[in-house]
């Protein structure tokens, strides 16, 4: 295999760029239980549809590249490429293996998943005069269902903090772990996620997302499990680290459960069916209000009609009721459902607002804008505008 640096030359076609970005992420390739990848792919895509250079790099070793190779071999690494043809990621071993990745960099963003060593090896070099700016990406609940792992990095080097909601930024700031620290919302991937009026409905529901570590197990029976069960719906769910008893809730219920989805694929299944709901993990509703998950920007993008498990949209990023609709518990969930499924104009309505919401607001579009002008206004200065909470 060629060295590192000639693969990024290679990767970059030696032309010029304004911006060169190096994104260090768990992973680009796998999207194996790694929902980060899926706004992670699309901010680099529209980063080089603005004319910049980004590429991403990721542990040879990661756990969700070896999940997805131990499950589905290499046929899905090739799958990613064909999905995601403009893409590069490269695979490191250490220190060594990221210097030669950052070498001529303009910007380097290090994922909270990237190893604490890594973390602090940059900072470090930030701090000796290294050229690139250097931000942390959090996207994760660990600082306030983990916070001791969370105050092992060393960010005194960091430029600044991306936080994907105002209060994970509030959390760093009160603990002291960053100074700078900017909101910066995930969103969704709108040349991936749009309506497929030509795929045929052929069920009721759908529910992309994986069972997790018991973070929400009583509230996908509540929203998710029982309604299905209780309107006798047909549909699908998709998703890894289900348990057998879990497997056997899904069928029980009615529903075919279908195991693992690449989110590439996650378009063409929300266009087959009728209605999805959304069912936040526990530490988001409860510990992080106000951050929905990326899958609640990519269904709205998909225009298909969705029912929300409660959480509180603090920062006002949708509109409840409008985009989507809202049941605080199992009863409401199945009248909601009800009447989507029962009114084929008041479900396309639904789902007209939440693909304007956004188109206006949420695609990763915005969020790579916004990144840049966070860049031009230099994000070691306190002032920068609505990128700053």
């Amino acid at each position: 295999m060629l060295p590192i640096a000639t693969r990024l030359r290679s990767a970059a076609c030696q032309h010029e760029f304004p911006m060169k970005f190096v994104f260090l992420t768990h992973s680009l390739v796998s999207d194996w239980n790694h929902g980060n990848a899926h706004f992670q792919r699309g901010l680099i895509r529209a980063l080089i549809a603005r004319g910049h250079a980004a590429v991403a790099a990721e542990p040879a070793d990661g756990w969700s590249r070896m999940n997805l190779l131990a499950e589905a071999g290499t046929g899905a690494l090739a799958a990613f490429h064909r999905a995601f043809p403009e893409l590069v990621s490269v695979t490191y071993e250490g220190t060594g293996d990221i210097d030669a990745i950052v070498e001529d960099a303009d910007v380097v963003v290090v994922h909270e998943w990237t190893d604490a060593a890594i973390v602090a090896h940059l900072g470090r070099r930030r701090a000796g005069g290294a050229r690139w700016r250097l931000l942390f990406h959090d996207t994760h609940h660990r600082a306030v269902s983990a916070p001791e792992e969370l105050a092992r990095f060393e960010l005194d080097g960091y430029d600044g903090v991306l936080a994907f909601g105002a209060v994970l930024a509030e959390v760093y700031r009160a603990r002291g772990w960053a100074d700078q620290v900017h909101v910066w919302h995930e969103a969704a991937d709108t040349e991936l996620f749009r309506p497929l009026p030509e795929v045929a409905r052929e069920a009721d529901l759908v529910w992309i997302g994986n069972w997790g570590d018991g973070e929400r197990t009583a509230e996908l029976e509540e929203f998710l499990i029982g309604p299905a069960r209780d309107l006798r719906l047909a549909g699908t769910i998709h998703g890894v680290r289900y348990p057998p008893e879990a497997e056997a809730a899904v069928r029980d219920a009615g529903l075919r459960f279908a195991g693992r989805i690449a989110n590439a694929d996650a378009p063409a299944a929300f266009a087959r069916h009728r209605v999805t709901v959304h069912v936040p993990r526990r530490p988001y509703a409860e510990a992080l209000p106000g951050i929905p998950t990326i899958r609640m920007f990519e269904t709205l993008a998909c225009a298909i009609p969705l029912v929300s498990a409660p959480w509180e949209d603090r920062e006002g990023l949708f509109r409840p009721g409008q985009d989507y609709l809202v049941a605080r518990n199992g009863a409401e969930m199945r009248e909601a459902l009800r009447s989507i499924l029962a009114d084929p104009s008041f479900a396309a309505g639904i789902a007209a607002s939440g693909r304007a919401r956004i188109l206006e607001r949420h695609t990763c579009g915005h969020r790579a804008d916004e990144l840049l002008a966070l860049l031009g206004a230099d994000v070691r200065r306190p002032a920068v505008g609505a990128s700053q909470s």
